[in-house]
């Protein structure tokens, strides 16, 4: 493990390589998996500001379901909140353009800075965040589907904390991303 201030990151974030390469996998995360995408409430409150002009990007399934359902639910498992998903399991805001899975608030976001580009797991990922009392652990979630984001991260050679990088700022700041980097250079340097 390396520590920066409070987080326990896993060498696996340090070692491994990844970038998101959506044009082999068409954003197939916003489809599988057990459940939507975990959000905080301070995202919950910033999504529902937002809304009217998230709304101008979702697809008529979503709108259909957002009406019905809203956009957060709590997931049966551990009552996390997590955005509610169409049957097919497709996360509320996903719309797909030229066969890609997209992200309505991403889009949205975009035309219009609102200062959201996305739910934070969502733009960590593939790195997975647990707070406990005193911590965070930063761990890399290995998933199948990610096979070609490996392959692109280690032609690239990118590895999850660089990919990572702005999501990585936006949670902890940027001087904390800089630490991160240092620690990361002592770690292969030993």
């Amino acid at each position: 493990m390396i520590k920066v201030d409070n987080c326990l990151i896993s060498e696996d974030v340090i070692e491994k390589s990844f970038a998101c390469n959506v044009l082999a996998c068409k954003g197939v995360c916003c489809i599988e998996g057990d459940a939507g995408a975990p959000l905080e409430k301070e995202e919950i409150d910033i999504i529902s500001q937002n809304l009217e002009t998230i709304k101008t990007e979702m697809d008529e399934t979503g709108l259909a379901l957002l009406k019905e359902e809203g956009f957060a639910e709590k997931d049966p498992f551990d009552q996390m909140d997590v955005t509610t998903c169409k049957e097919n399991k497709e996360c509320v805001f996903v719309v797909r353009k030229d066969g890609i899975l997209n992200c309505a608030i991403e889009i949205a976001n975009k035309k219009n800075d609102f200062g959201f580009p996305k739910p934070l797991s969502c733009h960590l990922y593939p790195i997975r965040i647990d707070k406990y009392s005193e911590y965070y652990a930063l761990n890399y979630h290995r998933w199948s589907i990610c096979a070609d984001a490996c392959n692109k991260g280690a032609a690239d050679d990118i590895k999850v904390y660089q990919f990572a990088q702005h999501a990585l700022e936006r949670k902890f700041g940027e001087q904390w991303y800089k630490d991160l980097e240092k620690a990361a250079k002592e770690y292969f340097n030993k």
